[in-house]
């Protein structure tokens, strides 16, 4: 009779052959660590008798902070805000629920904003950032510096009705001109007029959206499919207008000439 085939061995045979691997998994890491050598970093408190010392801790954390505040900075002071909020209505127009996604969004409103911010930026470094790296200037004044072409950015944008509103809620005296506002007020009364402005692209590029859910509505309402959503059915046709007149392609048009 031939042999009959012993499950317990073969069982037995798998169980140790698994230990064995997941042995060798485990050593892996320490043989590793045993032949590489890694640098030590540590942290600590000394106390220091140089005030350039803790000048120097000071600079440091302000670093930090900045780079931990980077996105809101980007979002407040450049033009991030009104084409999110343009993109952002123009899908709820269309009635295409989460697409594109957020995602694709954002990183489209990114784009965008490096576009038109790049000739901000490259004026601050020129004017800021590149004397302060090669000696010329101190910190102070490469920071004024490379703060002028971001503020004369904004000012051309922002509204002098909403400059006004947080210099009143500020309790400081008007400014004579444009150089006495601080940055301060200058960047909340930017976010506003933003906003503001993005609402109205916004309600213009509504309007032919909005006629063709009516009509399709008003239609099913006639031939009594009271039933069928309206949505759904103007959904195509909404896409196929948007398609037709090359929307995407006017919709940045808009949105990069609306900064110039």
């Amino acid at each position: 009779m031939p042999n009959r085939f012993d499950y317990r061995t073969v069982a037995r045979r798998t169980g140790n052959l698994i230990a064995l691997v997941l042995i060798v998994l485990c050593l892996m890491p320490t043989v590793a660590t045993a032949q590489t050598t890694l640098p030590k970093i540590s942290v600590g408190l000394e106390s220091s008798d140089n005030p350039k010392d803790l000048s120097t801790a000071l600079q440091i954390v302000l670093l930090l902070t900045v780079l931990t505040l980077a996105p809101s900075i980007l979002v407040m002071m450049t033009s991030f805000i009104r084409i999110a909020v343009v993109l952002s209505f123009l899908r709820q127009a269309l009635g295409t629920n989460q697409m594109p996604p957020n995602q694709l969004i954002i990183a489209l409103a990114l784009i965008l904003t490096f576009f038109i911010m790049s000739p901000v930026a490259n004026q601050a470094y020129e004017q800021g950032l590149k004397p302060y790296l090669d000696g010329e200037i101190s910190q102070e004044i490469a920071f004024d510096k490379g703060m002028q072409p971001i503020r004369a950015f904004m000012l051309r944008q922002v509204r002098e009705k909403d400059l006004a509103l947080f210099v009143k809620l500020s309790g400081m005296e008007r400014p004579k001109n444009q150089d006495e506002i601080p940055t301060r007020i200058l960047i909340p009364g930017f976010v506003l007029s933003e906003l503001r402005t993005s609402f109205q692209i916004a309600f213009v590029v509504f309007i032919p959206f909005l006629i063709i859910d009516m009509v399709v509505a008003s239609v099913l309402m006639s031939m009594g499919m009271l039933m069928l959503p309206p949505i759904m059915v103007a959904l195509p046709f909404k896409i196929l207008l948007f398609v037709l007149v090359d929307g995407w392609y006017l919709i940045v048009k808009a949105l990069v000439e609306s900064f110039k």
